[in-house]
């Protein structure tokens, strides 16, 4: 039986830094693909010098970036990675076994926990372990939810799930995290919108503060010592600037009638 042939997805924007690592983790793949937002970094270079396939993208939003890139994959299963995620050998060995011992038919897709380092601790609480995500599927059954934040891939058929886990540094530093804040807020407050939501006073009072309550008492942040003080305050701040944002949009709207 030969064995299922595999793409590794990586997007990447001005990442020159944590892709070359990225890169030789996933060195045995049949297919490395790039697809890239126009980096003003040496990004693309680097992902040449280690043997991937570049394509470039003008960015929308993750799930339309990666939508975009799948059908451009030259091989039947498909495997997404960040630049900021690393494989562990055990997950690598795992991947390339079941390729090479066949996958049924019926399983369209794998899913695998994912370990949050955060300032180099791996958070466990705040739903932060085993954080499933769906990574490794068939290119012709995988797409991203439309949506403009945390999108998952779905897949019509059944679903497996890997053993070992993927290593994300979600936080190397808090101005990574910070900068990231206007980011998604933004994304957010605009996939509100779409959605057809409308700002209402509590949700920049009562919202975010029971946010805050919910994710460093109810989920145990406080058991994270400041790294979870932090994250939770990430998460009520997250809160208030989307719910701010649509306030916004719909104040500059009135402003244009």
């Amino acid at each position: 039986m030969a064995r299922e042939q595999l793409t590794v997805l990586i997007p990447t924007f001005n990442s020159d830094q944590p892709l070359a690592d990225l890169l030789r983790d996933v060195s045995w793949a049949d297919e490395i693909l790039v697809v890239d937002s126009y980096s003003a970094d040496n990004t693309v270079a680097v992902a040449r010098q280690h043997g991937a396939r570049v394509i470039e993208h003008a960015y929308v939003n993750s799930a339309n970036q990666k939508n975009w890139a799948i059908p451009q994959c030259l091989y039947d299963w498909v495997l997404v990675v960040d630049t900021d995620e690393r494989l562990p050998l055990a997950l690598q060995t795992e991947i390339l076994r079941l390729l090479a011992s066949g996958i049924p038919a019926d399983v369209e897709a794998y899913c695998l926990a994912r370990q949050t380092i955060f300032l180099g601790q791996w958070l466990k609480s705040m739903a932060l372990w085993p954080d499933y995500q769906t990574r490794l599927f068939r290119k012709t059954a995988g797409r991203y939810e439309d949506l403009a934040v945390h999108a998952d891939v779905v897949v019509p058929g059944q679903v497996g799930t890997l053993q070992n886990f993927l290593v994300h540094n979600s936080t190397p530093t808090l101005s990574k995290q910070v900068g990231l804040l206007d980011r998604y807020s933004r994304y957010q407050a605009e996939e509100l919108a779409r959605r057809g939501a409308h700002f209402h006073w509590i949700d920049v009072t009562l919202r975010p503060v029971a946010i805050f309550l919910y994710r460093y008492f109810w989920q145990r942040g406080f058991t994270e010592g400041l790294r979870g003080l932090f994250v939770a305050f990430h998460a009520m701040a997250f809160s208030f600037f989307t719910h701010s944002k649509l306030w916004e949009r719909e104040w500059r709207a009135s402003q244009r009638r």
